[in-house]
């Protein structure tokens, strides 16, 4: 009988292992074929890894006759010894003296995946997505993307957070309205959750603290470069706070967490992307009424939608701070009411506004965040209030009905970050498999 008793080391070197190798050293190594160059009696092959790009040299009469056979997208293992090439990815190169092919690509590839960008558009790269992610330049968003998920977990981890799943099929969408995917459930009415916004809130009453990464779903009916109708959210909940800002002050903490985890291990993929990581050391915060407000002066712009932000106005507004104040982040506070749900807390020295906030990321909403009412009473009488029923709201309430501490919590679009990060302009871009309007496939 057979018994496993975990990982072993990985005899299959990484390129960072390769890096500290003597010349001459016999190694083995395993890789998908990016690209072949023929060269008379010398071919080489790039092989594409988890970790870079690494050339092997096959030399006619050297190595064993296999390496002709092989061409772009096939798998394979290689045995040979280093040799530095400066001119080569990583400084070296392994002078190869057997391939042995692993898997075989059966067809010719419908885009040039090799080449250093993929000048094609959008919808060729989303119709083929499995295929144009092997670009190297594509690759590298979704390993930043990991980044920005790994730092909101790490980081939060370290401020006392517990790490939570919550249902993604519920009775009642979280915010309420008509943007809601509903389906048949056993016969019964459900829904795909808006957010986890309920479920973190009762589960403060829990653990204090809590977060989670996981989808959402928004049935809007646009086709905006901004928009998708499934994308990820990274949701905190955090109880016992003093007041709203104590929220803005955990994500300013997780955003100046973020960018130093991708300066200090990302930046192979920084790079190759060219990406200028924001400044986050302060962020400043303004009062929405006032923003409004200042665009409309500095940019002679009229006010419009008096309840919410246009998308001009959050370009505006991130402009400005730009320019003034060489802000890539910019708090904007105190939303209306109105455009707020029921759970958010008014602002006692004005009921007409909410103890609340956006964060714009370079003129664009990446957050929406802010206080709840943690008061059984109050939080009954803003339903009444908003002419809504607690008809599926019974669980959710009773948290309350129990007592609840002082809390608050924002959600981040992991999409919208990434897309505002990298500079990028449609949100699709920063999706491995966007859901929108007319996408659901693959």
């Amino acid at each position: 009988m057979d018994m496993i008793t975990g990982v072993t080391k990985d005899p299959i070197c990484t390129i960072g292992e390769l890096k500290t190798m003597q010349e001459g050293t016999q190694v083995e190594v395993k890789g998908a074929v990016h690209s072949v160059r023929k060269m008379g009696e010398i071919t080489f092959l790039i092989l594409r890894r988890r970790d870079g790009l690494l050339q092997l040299v096959c030399e006619e009469g050297k190595t064993k006759e296999g390496y002709k056979q092989v061409h772009e997208g096939d798998t394979l293992k290689a045995t040979g010894t280093i040799r530095s090439e400066k001119r080569s990815p990583g400084g070296l190169e392994i002078v190869t003296e057997e391939i042995v092919r692993l898997s075989e690509s059966k067809a010719a590839f419908p885009l040039p995946v090799s080449r250093k960008k993929l000048n094609t558009s959008l919808e060729a790269k989303l119709s083929v997505r499995p295929l144009s992610l092997r670009n190297l330049r594509e690759r590298a968003k979704f390993k930043i993307q990991e980044g920005v998920c790994r730092a909101f977990r790490e980081y939060l981890f370290q401020q006392g957070f517990t790490e939570i799943h919550t249902p993604k099929i519920g009775a009642k969408g979280a915010e309420g309205g008509a943007n809601l995917f509903r389906l048949d459930y056993f016969h019964k009415k459900a829904v795909l959750e808006q957010s986890p916004q309920l479920y973190k809130q009762m589960m403060t009453g829990v653990f204090d603290r809590v977060f989670e990464t996981g989808p959402v779903f928004r049935a809007e009916k646009h086709n905006t470069k901004r928009h998708l109708n499934e994308y990820t959210s990274l949701d905190l909940e955090m109880g016992y706070i003093e007041d709203f800002t104590d929220v803005m002050k955990m994500e300013t903490g997780f955003l100046q967490y973020m960018t130093a985890l991708l300066d200090r291990e990302y930046k192979p993929w920084l790079e190759l992307l060219e990406v200028t990581l924001p400044k986050t050391d302060k962020i400043p915060s303004v009062r929405f009424d006032e923003a409004k407000a200042l665009v409309a002066e500095v940019y002679q712009r009229p006010m419009r939608a008096p309840y919410d932000l246009e998308p001009e106005e959050e370009e505006l507004i991130g402009r400005y701070f730009k320019e003034t104040y060489d802000a890539d982040f910019v708090f904007v506070t105190h939303y209306p009411s109105r455009k707020r749900p029921f759970y958010a807390m008014d602002d006692p020295a004005d009921p007409n506004v909410t103890l609340s906030f956006d964060l714009l990321f370079r003129g664009l909403e990446v957050t929406t965040g802010g206080q709840r009412i943690h008061d059984y009473d109050e939080l009954t009488a803003k339903i009444e209030k908003k002419n809504m029923t607690t008809e599926g709201l019974e669980d959710y309430l009773s948290a309350f009905l129990y007592g609840m501490p002082p809390h608050g919590g924002l959600g981040i679009g992991l999409e919208r970050l990434t897309m505002q990060l990298l500079g990028e302009e449609n949100i699709r871009e920063t999706c491995l498999f966007p859901r929108d309007m007319k996408r659901l496939e693959p």
